[in-house]
């Protein structure tokens, strides 16, 4: 039985896990706000700065060029704006997952000591149900792990992806503005 002081400390740690995990959300939230800000600011920059370039051009090829010649930096910058996004999430997600893991394993183990005691306790004859209730939680742990590896071996490969299609949509952009240079 747990006695009043185990269910306050309970409550306690739970409370304190629901602040961390609070914390590392709005620490995401606030990156993603920054990372936003810098952004639009420098979006505000650059629209001024074309525009300002686009009212001097003389004929429709200067137009052209121009218009050629901000597709890949523009390319450029979504392949990097969307990476910035990744880092955050992945990071937020990770540092969520490390306080979930900590508290699923500490979870874990209370409920394994209160098995030890049941066990301690348990009145004689019921070794078989004992060893029942440790090998259903040994083979429940062992399906966590085995889940909790497949799901980061999925999330190592996104990541992999998401970096290679970055890299293809960059790459490809250079190629497509390169190609109108040389014919002018």
């Amino acid at each position: 039985m747990l006695t009043a002081e185990q269910l306050l400390a309970n409550h306690k740690a739970n409370i304190s896990t629901l602040f961390d995990l609070s914390q590392k959300a709005f620490e995401g939230v606030e990156k993603l706000v920054e990372l936003n800000l810098q952004v639009a600011k420098a979006t505000l920059d650059e629209v001024s700065e074309h525009t300002k370039a686009a009212l001097s051009v003389k004929d429709a090829q200067e137009l052209l060029a121009l218009n050629t010649s901000l597709l890949q930096p523009s390319a450029e910058k979504v392949a990097a704006y969307s990476r910035h996004l990744y880092d955050i999430a992945s990071s937020t997600s990770a540092e969520v997952s490390k306080v979930a893991e900590g508290q699923l394993s500490e979870a874990q183990k209370k409920f394994m000591s209160v098995v030890d005691n049941a066990v301690k306790n348990a009145p004689a004859g019921t070794e078989n149900a004992v060893v029942l209730v440790k090998s259903a939680v040994a083979a429940a742990n062992n399906a966590f792990d085995s889940v909790h590896k497949a799901a980061k071996q999925a999330a190592d490969v996104a990541e992999a992806n998401f970096q290679a299609i970055s890299n293809t949509a960059v790459k490809a952009t250079q190629a497509a503005t390169a190609k109108p240079r040389k014919a002018a």
